[in-house]
């Protein structure tokens, strides 16, 4: 375990909202310091996917999804990642969007957390006490909720969703940050990141998979495409771009497939790694 002075953890959860009952049926945390966690609800057949920071009790994300999915579970852990840094570690139960190791082998997130050095933790099997913050939380969401007419679309739920987020981190002060507001600590409390991360430079993370042999990249407002090859078509892969230089690596394997000079002035980005061109003799 982690000091949670120095660490926070992330929490996620599935389960099912509705006005008379509210029953979790996975939970996961993300490990760091300051540490998140993710929790997802079922609500009137659509599922909320959440981001709560363990420490501050920071809510950092909070999206409707029909239903969550191991992309959408990782394509929001990356979006997370990108506006407030890596975790040390994550904490989660054993849901199948986050872990598949008791099957064999591992499912996307659990690449993705390999590929950035996170160290992923599970909780032991029939313990929910692991995930009792994320249950308190759900509490406070069901009672919010109930208040509230009941959302009767997507577009609807969402909206009362991005209210709720506000008012929990920016006003309502809780009992265990001694009277400050999740927003007011989580600001104060320093940063962690994983162990060997080393690199201070900003950089952004894209979660795809390769078509056509190329892949898509947003970069100040322009659409890009990266030439990744198409001997890579169906691959799920991870570009990783700092200021200068995107890095596409196989989500699977982790080998590097191709890597990309950034060039606003251009609309495509060729595979560095490859030889110009279409002749013989060119990789």
């Amino acid at each position: 375990m982690v000091d949670l002075y120095n660490a926070r953890r992330l929490h996620a959860s599935l389960g099912t909202v509705s006005p008379d009952a509210f029953e979790p049926a996975y939970s996961a945390a993300l490990r760091r310091a300051p540490l998140p966690r993710i929790a997802a609800a079922q609500i009137s057949g659509r599922f909320v996917l959440n981001w709560l920071d363990d420490h501050d009790r920071y809510l950092l994300s909070c999206t409707v999804h029909t239903p969550v999915t191991g992309d959408d579970v990782v394509t929001s852990f990356l979006a997370n990642i990108e506006r407030h840094g890596p975790p040390a570690s994550t904490l989660t139960d054993n849901g199948r969007v986050y872990t598949t190791h008791h099957g064999g082998g591992r499912n996307a997130f659990e690449y993705v957390l390999a590929l950035l050095s996170i160290r992923q933790k599970n909780g032991a099997p029939n313990h929910p006490q692991t995930q009792g913050k994320v249950d308190r939380f759900h509490q406070t969401l069901k009672q919010w909720l109930t208040a509230r007419p009941r959302a009767r679309t997507t577009h609807e739920l969402q909206t009362q969703l991005t209210t709720f987020r506000e008012h929990y981190n920016e006003r309502r002060p809780h009992r265990s940050l001694t009277g400050h507001t999740p927003a007011q600590a989580f600001a104060a409390t320093p940063k962690a990141v994983p162990s060997d991360h080393t690199d201070t430079a900003h950089y952004r993370l894209r979660y795809d998979r390769v078509s056509d042999g190329k892949i898509s990249f947003r970069r100040a407002g322009r659409m890009h495409h990266l030439g990744i090859g198409t001997a890579n078509n169906g691959k799920r892969v991870l570009a990783i771009a700092d200021d200068t230089t995107v890095t596409v690596t196989h989500l699977t394997t982790g080998e590097v497939l191709s890597t990309h000079d950034i060039d606003p002035d251009r609309g495509y980005w060729r595979n560095k790694q490859r030889e110009p061109g279409r002749w013989p003799g060119s990789r």
